[in-house]
Parts: C-alpha cells; sequence; structure tokens
C-alpha cells in the first residue's frame, strides 16, 4: 500500500516501460533496455542524464522483469559497509534470484569505494546499476567503467510531457481537471524534468482542493513556478540545443556579448549542467592549440559553478564564456582528431609498429637520449606512414611550436 505521505513522484511511479515519458531511445518498442529486460538476462550498467528523467524507475522495471532482488544505495550517505552488507545478502536466501544493486549518485563514492565493487561484480554476487547527473567518463572509475554498459537519458520535452501530466491528474486528485495552457506551462517550466513537473503539478492540485475545486488554471500554476524556466525547452526540445549551439557559436565567432547572453539564458532555465559541458567542449574544439590554458582555466571556472550551484554559478561560468570567446582560435587538434578517425574507421593501422610495442621494445630509439631531446623514427603504422593529421595553425602559439619544430627536425 502506497504512503500517501510520500511524494505524488513516488506514489505514482511507473511500474512498466509502457508507462513511462520520454527515453524512447532505451525503453521504446526496439529501445536497448526493453530488450534487455525481455532477455532475462542483466549485465552491469551505468545510467546518466538530468535530474528526473526515468533512471530509478528504469532500474525497478529491469529488476522487476529479471526476478532479481533490487537493494537501492545512495553514494551521498552509503559507505563500504553498506555495500558489503549487500554483497552479503546474495549468498544467501535473498540472493537466489541474484541482487541488482542500483547505486544512487555514484560519482559521489571515491576511487577506493568505486574499486570495492569490482570484486562483486566479477563474482556474479552483484549486478550494479548506478546512476550519476555527471559525465561517467570524468566521475567514474575506469576499471568500473570497463565493466558496464553506459547508457545516456535525456531531458524529456514539453509535448511528451503534456499527455503525461494529463493522464496523471485523477491520481494527484478525484475528479481533478487542468486547462490545457495550464499543463503546458508546467511542462515547459520543468526543463525536462517529469519529477519536477509532477510536483508542481502536485502543488497545484493541493491548492485548489484546499479551496474545495477540483479544476487548475494557469494562474494556479504560475503560483508553483518561478516561471524563469518557461522557453529554454519547447516543444520538442530544439529551443534548449539551440541556445547551446548559439552559444558556442558566438564563443567560437570572438562574440562575448552574444556568449554571455545564450549562457545567460540558459542559466535563467534552470540549466546548469549543459553549459558547462559545452564550454569545456568550445575550450579544446575552438580555442585548442591556440591557447591551451584555455581548457584548464574552463575547467576550474566549471567546477567552481558546480560547487557554488545557481544563482552564483553564473559568476565563474560567464567569465569562462568571455575568455574563451576573446582568446585566438584554433580548430587544428580537432581537424587532426577527425582525420585519424577516418582512418581507423577505414581499417587502416592496425599493426602498431614493434619498436613501440611493450615489453621490448626492440629498436626504439629513447628521444631523451638525443640531442634537443628528439630522434627521427617511425610512430604511425607501416600503412600510414608519412600520413599527416595535424597541421599547425596560424595563430602564434602553433606558429611558434611550428618554427621551433621545422628547426629542430630539419636540422642536419
Amino acid at each position: 500500500m502506497s504512503d500517501n505521505r510520500s511524494p505524488a513522484a513516488n506514489r505514482i511511479r511507473p511500474e512498466s516501460f509502457d508507462d513511462m515519458v520520454g527515453q524512447a531511445h532505451l525503453v521504446g518498442k526496439n529501445g536497448v533496455l526493453r530488450r534487455l529486460a525481455a532477455s532475462g538476462r542483466l549485465s552491469s550498467m551505468i545510467f546518466f542524464g538530468p535530474p528526473g528523467t526515468g533512471k530509478t524507475t528504469c532500474a525497478r522495471i529491469l529488476a522487476k522483469n529479471s526476478g532479481m532482488e533490487l537493494r537501492h544505495l545512495n553514494a551521498t550517505t552509503a559507505s563500504l559497509s553498506d555495500v558489503r552488507a549487500v554483497a552479503s545478502d546474495a549468498d544467501g536466501i535473498f540472493g537466489e534470484g541474484g541482487i541488482l544493486l542500483y547505486l544512487d549518485e555514484i560519482q559521489y563514492f571515491n576511487k577506493k569505494q568505486q574499486q570495492s565493487l569490482l570484486e562483486y561484480l566479477e563474482d556474479g554476487r552483484i549486478t550494479l546499476i548506478a546512476s550519476t547527473t555527471e559525465n561517467p567518463y570524468y566521475y567514474v572509475y575506469d576499471a568500473l567503467l570497463s565493466r558496464c554498459s553506459v547508457f545516456e537519458f535525456k531531458g524529456v520535452s514539453d509535448k511528451a510531457l503534456f499527455p503525461y501530466l494529463k493522464r496523471i491528474l485523477p491520481k494527484l486528485h478525484e475528479g481533478l481537471t487542468a486547462d490545457d495552457k495550464a499543463l503546458e506551462y508546467v511542462a515547459r517550466c520543468a526543463a525536462g524534468d517529469v519529477r519536477r513537473s509532477v510536483t508542481m503539478l502536485e502543488g497545484a492540485a493541493a491548492y485548489v482542493k484546499g479551496a474545495g475545486e477540483t479544476h487548475i488554471d494557469l494562474d494556479t500554476v504560475k503560483r508553483f513556478t518561478s516561471g524563469v524556466m518557461a522557453g529554454v525547452f519547447d516543444a520538442d526540445g530544439d529551443v534548449h540545443y539551440n541556445l547551446l549551439s548559439a552559444l558556442q557559436k558566438s564563443i567560437r565567432g570572438s562574440d562575448p556579448d552574444g556568449a554571455v547572453f545564450y549562457l545567460a539564458k540558459l542559466l535563467e532555465g534552470g540549466d546548469l549542467i549543459s553549459p558547462c559541458r559545452r564550454l569545456m567542449v568550445i575550450a579544446s574544439e575552438d580555442i585548442g592549440a591556440a591557447y591551451p590554458m584555455a581548457a584548464v582555466i574552463t575547467r576550474a571556472c566549471v567546477e567552481s559553478a558546480k560547487e557554488l550551484g545557481l544563482p552564483e554559478a553564473a559568476i565563474p561560468l560567464a567569465n569562462a564564456a568571455v575568455m574563451l570567446a576573446t582568446s585566438p582560435k584554433s580548430n587544428s587538434a580537432y581537424l587532426a582528431l577527425h582525420a585519424a578517425q577516418d582512418d581507423i574507421r577505414a581499417g587502416r593501422g592496425t599493426d602498431i609498429p614493434t619498436h613501440l610495442k611493450s615489453p621490448l621494445f626492440k629498436g626504439y630509439k629513447y628521444p631523451h637520449d638525443f640531442e634537443n631531446h628528439y630522434v627521427p623514427q617511425q610512430y604511425l603504422p607501416d600503412d600510414l606512414k608519412g600520413r599527416t593529421y595535424y597541421k599547425f595553425g596560424d595563430n602564434k602559439t602553433e606558429a611558434a611550436a611550428a618554427a621551433y619544430w621545422d628547426k629542430i627536425k630539419n636540422k642536419k
């Protein structure tokens, strides 16, 4: 029996993939998680994406369909002893069908704590589903990451949220109705977060119930939202991605005014994570080798922003945006990467030269033993010998590097 005191988002949590909203690429008709659930065999996974997008719900549905015992820990409060307790249950009656450990906010486990999970995953006592709102490739230990499949959850569009909110109205309050404009407003202001939308609607439902009414209008829902998020996500989610695109193009075009404007618009929408990620990409994609310290400074600003939280987070991010917009630009490393990827995807370069292979490195010349710490030798595979991926940019930093290497490499 559900506890009526618990939040509505918990009481009406979907029990099947068909009841979920959003994440069609994962739980839709041909979604990978739906197919995994149908197979009855689960491997360890990492779910990452914004809050309120269905990560916990998916874990519960997967556990139910697999017949596994679900245990839930939150890394903000759990300890190694909690993990060991779950593993010990796997040896008893509770683990007869296998134990699925759902570890929320795994980014709060340090390296040692994450390493402790490896033993249990290796011997099969625990199947892990870890969730995080952060990029797992930054925050999850490599050895653990290599043992898990990674799935990205995306913010739910207001177009998808609208019919869902309409469907759950009776579950919040018997006979409850709402204007379409009110539901559309809630869906927009939720900024892709299903839990947030339900919470706002629950507040509006309680408000009208307290007045002995059963209908929610636009004025009512506005009492439970700040309104600042409205317009950041449109019906298809395109506005949000257009803003991120405009932010990057403004910085790439060396326009600090446009950069600050689009950053402010994203932050006013309550979105902190997306601009943080985009700024870090821009630092390496568009500024790159022209000003290598840009990536370091941007990273520091992003970490400060995450620690501060909104609204103060806007200040270090504005510093990063202005710095990037006014920095010299180069995409030489970005173009080099794509050129190398083209050869790899074409099946080229499969055999690494013998002198570069461990453990003997037979024939390898150690550059530091030579004048100017340089000696000519082959690094690319034989079928790519002579290939040039990186070309020096025409900015001051890369021009200086090019002049230096021309001097060293052309030395007779």
